[in-house]
């Protein structure tokens, strides 16, 4: 368990910046807006949130509101305010981190630094794209684009090898697709003509703003070409599968199951002159066969189009006006239904973050946050919340009478071995040789990525590290890591998600489930697959992995059938591990709930405000999940994410643990009470 003290901030200069600032601020448990139209047993996601729906407009530059995204702007605002006073202060600027996020920052918001400089940040890679005159010279030009952040059309990465995490290797990808999904290249639904159409705008606004042929035979051939591309990716339900993307190839196997690309030349510029990786995971073998057929049969002019098209994509939002609005009018409006940009400082900060936290610099965010919106206290408090969610799993599976012992004892010993990562580090990174410009937003992208790539080569066959930090701790967000960890960033041990001063009930409720859920994903029909190291092994007798597969089955089937919106319906198979981890999370968070109230002393039935402990921790996790939504965003959530929509994580896992309809007194036969109630674990 990594229990390392959360990171002293050595500098007197940081010190006084956090302390400048006040915390973040928001109420842990709203009883204010509980319906006295709805009954509970009827529909707990309105008795809880209608109120806060109906009076709730979805601002023009939103796509959804509700309690992840709220969370997510207050933390954007606090690092805002942090980070002018970083570029307004010098002498604040007192590690590598902070001044190398003051510099992207600052270019970030410099708009017309970003006009005056055109393309000129990214015609490094435009030229090279446009000397691309000889076939045999394509296999450099893509790993050069794949080491400046452009998956075009294969993705990489260097990480811990699934089947024995003890050391990293390189990872070959599918990637490189416009549209959404790949299955809008063959759909012919009205949704799927309006985005063809929009992504064509897009490219062609791309295309004629750089200079670049544009005309209708031009974007035909591109469309043909990344239709190839399409039908020999796999979907995404089918990604999910670790077995199946798991293909291990020797340089000389790689170059025999996709001839028509010379991989040597490939790898040789991907790794930078170090030595070609004896052993690599290709994890679509069928995309990269389909990839080495195109470099060796498809024009060069349309492969010249369509790698400035997806360095343009990539770079767009950094890039002058033209790019970035042409950005949002494709990926903003017409996908997730925005009607404007979001605030110039937040796409800035989410530039340099990423999403998921993730970028190459992200780091250094997280580093500002935590100085400003984390104690020791909120560090302590959360990892007793793990502590007794983990002893409730324990106890389940330990009870579980469809599993036998041999691997219960295998479960019970991954469960014992899983790595809580809590906060933020217990040190930052210092980001060795990178520089960056106050004044090159666009040249800022394309520094960052290739001194990452730089970065990855040098863990190329090298040990992981485990307690390395792969996410920043300003995101609100947790993750289910690859290594049998368990990650919760900072930024959502914040209310409503977790207070330290909160209940109990409250914080069980919200973070509480949020672990409950991420310690389950090592246990979803995906990630069971990997043993108490992490690695993919087997550890499954044949009876149990049939047990589990029924059970799991019968989850895919019941969200299956939930239908949103009307033609939509959720896919059963591609959010089957989010929903295993939302039905087995809730109830064990709840058990990890009585254990806190034996040890506190807090009788299970003491109202505060009016409300039991166990329908607190209802109330709490229901306010978690509150979200309103433009349609645009729920369909392409709906075709392409791995989460149900949020109404649905609160309705399906409370009417399917018994621990609801006694909270609330349901009966036998009401809306929230399951008929055939859903149990994995």
């Amino acid at each position: 368990m990594n229990r390392s003290p959360l990171h002293r901030l050595a500098a007197a200069a940081l010190v006084a910046l956090a302390s400048s600032s006040s915390p973040l601020t928001a109420q842990a448990l709203d009883l204010a807006g509980l319906s006295k139209d709805v009954r509970p047993c009827d529909d707990f996601y309105a008795f809880v949130n209608a109120n806060w729906e109906a009076a709730t407009e979805l601002p023009a530059s939103r796509a959804r509101i509700g309690s992840f995204e709220q969370l997510r702007q207050a933390n954007d605002a606090l690092l805002n305010q942090a980070l002018k006073e970083l570029a307004d202060k010098p002498a604040l600027q007192t590690t590598p981190g902070l001044k190398l996020i003051a510099l992207y920052y600052s270019s970030g918001m410099d708009e017309s630094a970003i006009e005056a400089r055109g393309l000129t940040s990214v015609a490094p890679l435009l030229n090279r794209i446009d000397t691309l005159q000889r076939r045999e010279d394509l296999p450099a030009l893509m790993a050069l684009l794949n080491r400046s952040g452009v998956a075009a059309p294969l993705g990489w990465s260097v990480q811990a090898d699934r089947k024995d995490t003890r050391r990293n290797v390189l990872n070959l990808m599918q990637s490189g697709l416009g549209l959404p999904d790949r299955d809008d290249y063959f759909r012919d639904d009205e949704r799927t003509r309006t985005l063809k159409t929009a992504y064509r705008t897009y490219a062609r606004a791309l295309l004629t703003a750089a200079g670049r042929p544009a005309g209708d035979a031009e974007l035909d051939a591109l469309q043909v070409f990344e239709t190839h591309l399409a039908e020999a990716s796999r979907e995404r339900a089918q990604m999910r599968d670790p077995n199946a993307n798991y293909n291990p190839f020797s340089h000389a196997e790689l170059t025999a199951a996709a001839p028509g690309l010379d991989w040597t030349s490939y790898l040789a510029v991907l790794t930078a002159g170090a030595k070609l990786p004896q052993r690599l995971l290709v994890g679509q073998p069928a995309f990269a066969t389909r990839v080495a057929q195109l470099a060796a049969d498809t024009p060069l002019d349309v492969w010249r189009s369509y790698l400035a098209l997806r360095v343009l994509d990539t770079a767009a939002p950094r890039l002058p006006k033209a790019f970035a609005t042409a950005s949002f009018e494709y990926r903003g409006k017409a996908i997730t239904g925005l009607q404007a940009p979001a605030p110039r400082n937040e796409d800035v900060i989410r530039q340099i973050g990423g999403a998921y936290g993730n970028e190459p610099v992200a780091l250094a965010l997280g580093e500002l946050f935590v100085a400003r919106a984390f104690s020791p206290e909120a560090q302590k408090r959360s990892l007793q919340l793990v502590d007794d969610v983990r002893a409730a799993m324990k106890a389940r599976i330990e009870k579980l009478d469809w599993m036998t012992a041999p691997t219960k004892a295998k479960a019970l010993d991954k469960l014992a071995r899983m790595q809580p990562m809590i906060g933020a580090p217990a040190k930052w990174p210092q980001f060795d040789g990178l520089q960056l410009s106050g004044n090159d937003y666009a040249g800022n992208w394309l520094r960052v990525a290739l001194w990452h790539s730089g970065q990855q080569m040098k863990d190329l066959d090298a040990p992981v590290e485990r307690d390395r930090w792969r996410t920043s701790p300003h995101i609100v967000n947790a993750f289910a890591g690859g290594l049998n960890q368990i990650t919760f960033p900072a930024g959502i041990l914040q209310p409503p998600f977790f207070d330290a001063k909160a209940d109990d009930a409250t914080n069980y409720g919200g973070i509480g489930m949020v672990i409950g859920h991420e310690i389950t994903h090592h246990f979803d029909d995906s990630g069971r697959n990997f043993d108490a190291g992490g690695s993919l092994t087997d550890w499954w007798t044949p009876a149990d992995a049939a047990g589990y597969k029924a059970r799991a089955d019968k989850v895919a089937e019941r969200y299956g059938a939930i239908s949103p919106l009307p033609g939509y319906t959720i896919n059963g198979r591609l959010t089957l591990g989010e929903n295993i981890s939302d039905v087995s999370g809730l109830p064990i968070a709840y058990e990890g709930l009585q254990r806190a109230l034996k040890r506190n002393g807090v009788a299970a039935d003491k109202p505060v405000d009016g409300y039991t402990p166990a329908q607190r921790f209802f109330i709490s996790n229901a306010l978690v999940w509150r979200n309103k939504v433009r349609t645009e965003f729920l369909i392409n959530q709906l075709r392409t994410d791995s989460h149900s929509p949020a109404k649905y994580r609160v309705l399906t896992p409370m009417s399917n643990t018994p621990y609801f309809a006694q909270a609330f007194s349901c009966k036998a036969g009401s809306a929230m009470v399951a008929k055939d109630p859903l149990t994995v674990w």
